[in-house]
């Protein structure tokens, strides 16, 4: 009888039908992908290049060209993270400069972006859509960026001492321990921010797509240039419309993304007992079952893998250096060139703005600037009530917090905009104060900032210390003090210095909001910078954002800093 087993090993060699489905499927992305590009090459006045129309069949569409920016600058959000965040963290002298220096950038508001840089990526490619998809995306980057660099700096701050140990005593060299080490124990937080980026990227899409260069203004077709029109219009029906494209979406890219990254993350977990695990997602399954997506997979993860296990020492110098203390005659030259260079870029801004401004109208930001930060704190502190025991409760259940992860993406993803027609309606309605009940939409995209970094931390919270916790019987407000609070706070703190800083970001959104003809604006440094970018008065703009700026800094200094450094020193695991 003839041996058939080569014949059936050689047909399950072959590949499957879900073979050919993920084929059919990664070859009609990539063919779309470049029809897209080949697109931005077209002339800018061309009618079809900016043309906007609230028919619902063109929403697929502009999803899908709002999603490819979206990844685009989430993919340099990335590369960003991980240059920034990793000098910042090494270097002790470099992160005097880059840590404020994110502080800043993190609380400079789109337009701020948007009024400097536009000019800058049209000039690279003069009447090109390419040159308008540019400034869309850096605007995008901009949302994304800046809590995917805190969560990282975090993470590398707050190592435990017994794994760093570790790592030296088997001697991995500076390169090997990042990767090896550093890098997987911070993958949890990093990739619940990395959602959380993608959702703050649809908070400001609406702004990010509309590319103005003197008075000419052109809206990119996406989701966000949809809704622009769709509120200028008044059409309801168009906006529930975007809502259902965004809702489409951010499943379609939970369900095909993060949600298999969450499952892969976890494996991450600092623990030395097992505990509860979510079943694996459908994709992960999948993916087992495609014979050539398994395999290709499979390949990139030994190339990772032989990548981080390279012996090269050229970074063990460096952090030597970075853990010995530095000469006090090294220290004082350094802060003494940082305070000139500080002291020249101060002198450029006063320079620039007192040519058209007056003492009374930095006074006037200064007392706009307070009302904003009263804003901030109030609405940080009842964020803070209500998401961290929802964080934590989420975080110490993986299979709810699956359950919740696509819910809390659309809810921090929601634009502030739509809710103008809501909030502008009632306030007319019942006579209310617009500083007073526009001020929520200020939170409405930020506080998700601690939501996801405290699911973050309760999930990587080890084990083996809840096991503990529960030996010995410890409940109630004690495990809360005890345990828990002090596993998550280093996560907490990066949520908050995030969410403080895109409260701010956020006030050139929540503090004038219109609907038709009425337009209501509240009294606050958000809409002072409104105010000034849409009457051209670029000097009021730069005031705006240096004091927005000023008083983000001043704030972190002052309250998350140090809060930040205790969690480094006492309250690491």
């Amino acid at each position: 009888m003839p041996n058939t087993a080569p014949a059936f090993a050689s047909i399950r060699r072959l590949p499957n039908l879900f073979d050919i489905a993920a084929g059919i499927c990664i070859f009609g992305v990539l063919i779309y992908v470049a029809g897209v590009a080949r697109g931005t090459m077209a002339p800018l006045d061309a009618p079809e290049a900016t043309a906007i129309a609230l028919d619902p069949l063109n929403l697929p569409g502009y999803a899908v060209r709002t999603t490819l920016r979206m990844f685009a600058a989430l993919l340099c959000s990335l590369l960003f993270t991980f240059t920034y965040a990793t000098w910042a963290a090494k270097s002790r002298r470099a992160g005097l400069i880059l840590v404020p220096v994110l502080d800043i950038l993190q609380s400079v508001p789109i337009l701020g972006f948007l009024s400097f840089t536009v000019v800058f990526f049209m000039g690279l490619f003069p009447g090109r859509v390419l040159g308008a998809e540019l400034a869309a995306i850096f605007a995008i980057f901009t949302s994304q960026a800046w809590n995917m660099a805190f969560s990282l700096y975090q993470s590398l701050k707050t190592v435990p001492s017994d794994l760093d140990e570790a790592s030296r005593s088997y001697r991995l060299t500076a390169w090997q321990r990042f990767w090896r080490l550093e890098v997987p124990f911070a993958m949890p937080g990093l990739v619940w921010n990395t959602m959380m980026s993608m959702s703050g990227g649809w908070f400001f899409v609406v702004a990010s797509e509309a590319v103005s260069v003197g008075d000419a203004t052109w809206k990119l077709p996406g989701i966000g240039s949809y809704v622009a029109l769709a509120l200028e219009h008044r059409d309801i029906g168009a906006v529930l419309w975007a809502i259902f494209a965004m809702l489409v979406v951010i499943l379609a890219y939970d369900q095909l993304l993060f949600r298999p990254l969450v499952a892969w993350s976890a494996k991450f977990r600092f623990e030395m007992t097992a505990s509860e695990e979510a079943e694996d997602p459908w994709v992960l399954k999948l993916l087992r079952r495609t014979r050539l997506l398994r395999a290709a997979s499979g390949a990139v993860g030994r190339v990772f893998d032989a990548f981080g296990g390279l012996r090269l020492s050229f970074g063990a110098g460096a952090q030597r250096t970075t853990a010995r203390a530095a000469s006090r005659a090294g220290d004082a030259a350094f802060l003494a060139v940082l305070a000139v260079g500080l002291a020249l870029a101060l002198w450029q801004i006063v320079s620039y703005a007192s040519a058209s401004l007056a003492w009374s109208d930095l006074f006037e930001a200064m007392r706009l600037g307070l009302l904003t930060l009263v804003r901030v704190v109030v609405l940080m502190t009842l964020a803070t009530l209500v998401w961290v025991p929802v964080g934590v409760w989420l975080g110490l259940r993986p299979k709810w917090g699956r359950r919740a992860q696509p819910v809390a993406q659309f809810l921090a993803a929601f634009p502030a905009n739509l809710f103008f027609p809501i909030f502008v309606v009632l306030i007319v309605r019942f006579g209310g104060s617009p500083d007073i009940w526009l001020t929520p939409l200020m939170i409405l995209g930020t506080q998700w900032y601690i939501l996801f970094n405290v699911i973050a931390g309760a999930s990587a919270f080890p084990g083996d210390l809840q096991e503990a916790a529960r030996n010995f019987r410890v409940g109630g407000w004690l495990w809360w003090r005890r345990v828990i609070l002090p596993g998550v706070f280093p996560y907490y703190v990066t949520g908050a210095i995030t969410a403080s800083g895109g409260s701010w970001n956020a006030a050139i959104v929540a503090e004038v909001a219109s609907w038709g003809n009425t337009r209501l604006v509240a009294h606050g440094l958000g809409a002072y910078i409104a105010q000034a970018t849409a009457e051209g008065a670029t000097a009021k703009v730069v005031l705006g954002v240096a004091v927005m700026s000023a008083f983000v800094v001043a704030f972190n200094r002052l309250l998350w800093r140090p809060l930040y450094g205790f969690a480094s020193r006492r309250l690491t695991l």
